[in-house]
């Protein structure tokens, strides 16, 4: 007899069971493993809802006679400080001639910042009507988030997920995190420089230009970046037998090194130009150190040496000194690290070497660090869940102990921001 079996029927009967709609918190949390980018978002805002509660509970403890004076909202309050002048800038422009005291030395001003940030508020006051501190943070905000994204782009081409996100998590809570969120260039700078570092990695020459350029009228960078591109064409030349590198590659980067090289003085050009004075950008910068070590030409290498005697004594000073760049030097050689790869140990090791040659070590020093911020990859990649916490909790008691140090009632005369 010939078997009758609806085949239908029997397809529904033996067929595995599918289990039924994913409920609400299932989709949110299959929305979110689908898009790291939107990790990235929910951690940045989080740790920026933090910081913007700390700056209401510091800023409400300071008074008239206080460095940051008194609280005069938490807009205004996010633009004191360098904000002050980035307001200046945006509303007034450069001077045409440099403010100069009764002894002929010039004093400090506006030519010390760079004008792409003042530039952007400007342009976001006059879109929205709204003042230049809620602009200023809304600009400050968005390139925050946008560098927190490109800081997990960045990173994910040398770790995996978990490791990237978690360096997200220490991008996004560090001690001078809250930086990124005041009427700072700060986080339009790292926006600029986490993409220019990625697009190094991936060779992607050409948009490499216009964000060199970007990143170098942001915050002295340019400088830096061309010395990075300057050693990464001799490291990928000495490794060639490992890896081609094609003559394309080697023009693409020579061009890339010789015009970073031109953005790093081309403020320095600009100021010249309108001034009629050359030495205008380094003048101007020499003035903010004055009040340290009185008037001195610019002597590359020496500000650090300037210092120690200041932090450490004279005695033990330069040997705190030489003890700093060598420890740098070994940290850029640990195995986490390299695994970093050869891009980020460069950029790396420029910008540290820029930063000893030019500027001289005050409280500002940690702020000037930010840049610094890839390294954080090599500690992103630690599993230990506790360690993990203890890390975010560590970083955020220390973000609001500085935030009080700068911003707070105190009214040391040297913690600048």
């Amino acid at each position: 007899m010939a078997d009758r079996r609806d085949p239908l029927t029997e397809t529904r009967s033996t067929a595995v069971p599918q289990p039924g709609p994913a409920g609400p918190a299932a989709r949110i949390v299959g929305a979110l493993r689908a898009r790291p980018w939107l990790q990235v978002v929910l951690i940045y805002a989080a740790a920026r809802i933090l910081t913007s509660i700390m700056i209401v509970l510091v800023g409400s403890q300071t008074g008239s006679g206080s460095r940051a004076g008194g609280y005069a909202g938490f807009f205004d309050y996010s633009a004191i400080w360098d904000g002050q002048w980035y307001w200046r800038i945006s509303l007034l422009g450069y001077p045409n001639e440099l403010p100069v005291d009764a002894s002929g030395y010039v004093g400090e001003n506006e030519w010390a910042f760079m004008p792409l940030y003042p530039a952007v508020v400007r342009v976001v006051t006059l879109v929205t009507g709204l003042g230049w501190p809620p602009a200023a943070f809304i600009v400050s905000m968005g390139f925050g988030f946008g560098a927190a994204i490109m800081v997990y782009r960045l990173l994910r081409d040398r770790l995996d997920h978990s490791a990237a996100l978690f360096s997200v998590v220490l991008f996004s809570v560090s001690p001078l995190s809250f930086m990124l969120q005041m009427a700072y260039a700060e986080s339009m700078q790292l926006f600029f420089l986490a993409l220019a570092l990625h697009l190094l990695l991936r060779r992607r020459w050409v948009p490499l230009l216009p964000v060199i350029a970007a990143v170098a009228l942001t915050r002295p960078t340019g400088l830096a970046f061309a010395l990075t591109l300057g050693l990464y064409w001799l490291v990928r030349f000495f490794t060639r037998s490992r890896e081609p590198f094609p003559p394309r590659d080697r023009i693409w980067v020579a061009v890339l090194t010789a015009f970073s090289g031109f953005m790093g003085f081309a403020w320095v050009l600009i100021a010249w130009l309108v001034t009629g004075s050359p030495a205008a950008y380094t003048d101007t910068e020499l003035a903010w150190r004055s009040s340290w070590i009185g008037h001195q030409h610019l002597l590359p290498f020496a500000p650090w040496f300037q210092a120690a005697p200041f932090w450490f004594g004279s005695t033990i000073g330069p040997i705190m000194v030489v003890l700093i760049v060598v420890g740098f030097a070994a940290l850029l050689f640990l195995p986490a690290v390299r695994r970093l790869g050869v891009e980020i140990r460069l950029w790396a090791a420029s910008y540290g070497l820029y930063l000893f040659a030019v500027f001289f070590p005050q409280s500002s020093l940690l702020r000037l660090l930010m840049p610094m911020f890839p390294l954080l990859g090599a500690v992103g990649v630690v599993r230990s869940i506790p360690l993990r916490v203890g890390l975010v909790v560590v970083s955020l008691i220390a973000q609001a102990l500085w935030l009080w140090a700068t911003w707070g009632p105190t009214v040391n005369w040297w913690s600048i921001p």
